[in-house]
């Protein structure tokens, strides 16, 4: 019987050898192939120590004798435990400080500077961002002198006559939490003007002049010409403060201990403390998840917001 001439013109592969992958293949692979050192590096350093962490939560551990599995225990107690309930809490409160108040006030700073086209305005950048350069220790050293009851602040008060205002601040139960979060203000509010006027600077002319011709003055400017444009940078600039606001833990380890009391303890001083003083390895493992699943969920929030506003 005679062979189909078709099946007699194909070449004859030789046995065990491999087939050469083909270059519409090879392409879709190769930025796969430079993006695989970097993110070998992002898991070595980020997704292997969350899933570690993710394990010790499981157990209970001193960091030196055998761990016992505990199961959901140490979740349990992140939502049963007071001073870890208080905590959470006092993050929450430090979003205030560290993201609402930085981007109301970035919005004024920088649309004024936006309208007034004020000579200098790189330099004045340079100045507003210097606190986001400065190691946050620095920060939290320079500013608990100014807390001090000795400090700047209370001689100001006692040389304008205003003794009876003037007070420990980080000593206070009431309020040492809110003199914390108003450094934090000091520190994201350049980071967040920044932002704003990258994002103003990039508004067309025209624009503003319709709003002009239209009867607009500079109120009705900035809510129906300036704040539309600028939606995606105050997402931005709100991922980034709540992280902040969320994670810190040298600006409380330094200014006030978590102290006094616990009035401003948050979660990553707990994970500190418990897993390096108190020997508790697991509880601390347990916050940190905690902590991560509730920065990511906050920013996914807004994320999801800010994605439905620009529609």
């Amino acid at each position: 019987m005679k062979s189909s001439p078709v099946l007699a013109a194909e070449p004859v592969r030789q046995a065990g050898r491999p087939r050469r992958p083909s270059i519409g293949a090879r392409s879709r692979l190769t930025p796969y192939l430079y993006l695989l050192p970097a993110f070998v590096v992002y898991a070595a350093f980020m997704i292997y120590p969350l899933i570690r962490a993710g394990q010790l939560s499981l157990y209970e551990w001193d960091g030196l004798s055998l761990a016992t599995f505990v199961g959901l225990r140490n979740y349990q107690e992140v939502f049963t435990d007071p001073d870890l309930r208080d905590s959470f809490a006092h993050a929450l409160v430090l979003i205030f400080f560290y993201s609402v108040l930085p981007v109301l006030v970035g919005l004024l700073i920088s649309s004024v500077l936006h309208r007034a086209r004020i000579r200098g305005l790189g330099f004045f950048r340079t100045v507003v961002f210097l606190p986001q350069v400065i190691a946050m220790v620095v920060v939290a050293i320079a500013w608990r002198q100014i807390y001090a009851p000795d400090g700047t602040l209370n001689s100001v008060l006692e040389a304008i006559g205003l003794d009876q205002l003037a007070r420990p601040w980080l000593g206070d139960f009431v309020l040492a939490l809110p003199a914390v979060g108003l450094i934090g203000t000091w520190v994201q509010t350049g980071l967040v003007t920044v932002l704003l006027l990258a994002g103003m600077s990039r508004i067309p002319g025209e624009l503003y002049e319709a709003a002009r011709i239209d009867g607009a003055g500079p109120v009705r400017e900035f809510f129906a010409v300036t704040l539309p444009a600028v939606r995606g940078e105050i997402v931005v600039a709100l991922t980034l403060t709540i992280i902040a606001a969320l994670k810190t833990f040298d600006l409380i380890y330094v200014t006030t201990g978590g102290g006094p009391g616990n009035t401003t303890s948050v979660p990553s001083y707990e994970v500190f403390r418990r897993a390096f003083e108190l020997g508790q390895v697991g509880s601390a493992s347990a916050i940190a998840i905690t902590l991560t699943i509730m920065i990511f969920a906050i920013n996914l929030v807004v994320n999801r917001i800010g994605e439905r506003d620009n529609r």
